[in-house]
């Protein structure tokens, strides 16, 4: 049953709505300096149309509560076999990474057989929902302001609203909640061990979008034989790499240089993931101790710390690219294409080695979307090729990061 519930920004923005999914959280309930990983965040909107339950699943979403420009969701429900959570061995069952979600208008109807509402399914994974919100107003506030740390929660009073001692005690609460820069969150995320083996729901023999792309599946290379660096990875990825034919190991993000290299791969990915990349100090050493000895390829928060690790800097963006409507320009063949992407941090320009060179461009605001060094070998892309949720339009990215492995 709906309850009234509101979304508090840390600016003071008081947002009413209809709670759904799991409760939301008492004012009196709140734990200062407790970092959690529901009803709290960074709060983020994001304009995809669909897929909103591989945006829930993301690890790249973990620590963000996400808000969804679109009006209507919920509408075709939920299915695990969409789930993009990756790899995540014996770690709690946390598949939900959003720390909440917010919507205009909640689908409360029947879903096709087999398959859980959004309102039940985020009850099961303990997140809550809040729908009802002003959704444009909310983007129009994060656009102007910038990403603001947010909270979900429900009045003790039901018919009288937030009182202003329970304002004070949020306003109290999010001040001294982490900002999302700084954040190291990886630890939280991916792979806690080594993986040789891939769990059978992340291996596919074939794409099905295939026939829909502009990959040149003839000329990708087979059999190559990838580690993946998991700080967080999309389990889209792993089932891209496993259709192109590829053998995946998966390493933690707590591995060294010398784990990775002791498994003669032909080439690493290092993966998106949440937070900060800026202190991730060991997982930029690692990419330093591999430039050179190996092709490295990055997606994401990959693509941030492998430019990291040639000594480039990256900054938090005002209110980030979430969405899969983003147009990107090709710097080497000057085409333009849509993109699905997530991220609030960027690469700044000025730092990158003369070697080294922007490959992909927001065709928006400028911000590098990827680079390229042929002879270090290192292919990057800052949005993500393997879509879920999004187009397909950069799927031939991957033929691009296989076919460098090869050539070495």
């Amino acid at each position: 049953m709906a309850s009234l519930t509101y979304l508090v920004l840390q600016n003071g923005s008081v947002y009413q709505g209809q709670g759904f999914g799991a409760q939301a959280p008492l004012a009196s309930e709140l734990k200062q300096g407790l970092k959690t990983y529901a009803h709290t965040g960074e709060v983020v909107f994001n304009t995809a149309m669909s897929g909103y339950y591989e945006v829930l699943t993301d690890p790249s979403y973990t620590g963000q509560i996400v808000a969804m420009t679109y009006p209507h969701m919920g509408n075709y429900g939920t299915d695990f076999a969409w789930n993009e959570s990756g790899p995540e061995g014996d770690r709690p069952d946390r598949k939900v990474k959003a720390a909440g979600f917010v919507v205009r208008s909640l689908y409360r109807g029947p879903v096709p057989e087999g398959r859980d509402t959004l309102d039940n399914y985020l009850l099961k994974n303990k997140i809550p929902g809040v729908s009802e919100i002003d959704t444009r107003k909310l983007t129009l506030e994060l656009r102007s302001q910038g990403s603001l740390m947010g909270l979900v929660l429900r009045p003790a009073e039901t018919d009288k609203g937030l009182s202003q001692d329970e304002l004070k005690t949020v306003s109290a609460y999010l001040a001294a909640y982490p900002s999302m820069v700084g954040a190291n969150l990886i630890a939280d995320v991916g792979s806690p061990t080594a993986l040789s083996e891939l769990p059978s729901e992340l291996a596919r023999t074939e794409h099905p979008a295939l026939a829909l792309s502009q990959t040149d599946t003839n000329s990708v290379p087979k059999g190559l034989n990838v580690a993946l660096y998991d700080c967080g990875a999309k389990a889209n990825i792993i089932r891209e790499l496993s259709a192109f034919g590829c053998k995946v190991s998966v390493y933690p993000s707590t591995a060294g240089a010398q784990d990775i290299l002791a498994g003669g791969h032909d080439g690493v990915l290092v993966s998106n993931g949440p937070g900060d990349p800026a202190v991730l100090t060991h997982q930029i050493a690692a990419i330093k101790g591999l430039i050179g000895k190996i092709p490295l390829t990055g997606i994401c928060l990959g693509h941030q710390l492998i430019s990291l690790a040639l000594g480039a800097q990256t900054y938090k963006m005002k209110f980030g690219h979430h969405g899969i409507n983003h147009p990107v320009r090709d710097e080497l063949s000057k085409k333009v294409f849509v993109t699905s992407q997530n991220h609030g941090f960027a690469v700044k320009e000025e730092q990158l080695p003369t070697d080294v060179k922007v490959w992909f461009r927001n065709a928006n605001d400028q911000s590098i979307e990827g680079i390229i060094s042929e002879s270090r070998k290192i292919y990057t892309a800052q949005f993500h090729p393997e879509s879920a949720p999004g187009p397909y339009d950069s799927l031939w990215i991957f033929g691009a990061f296989l076919r460098g492995m090869k050539k070495a």
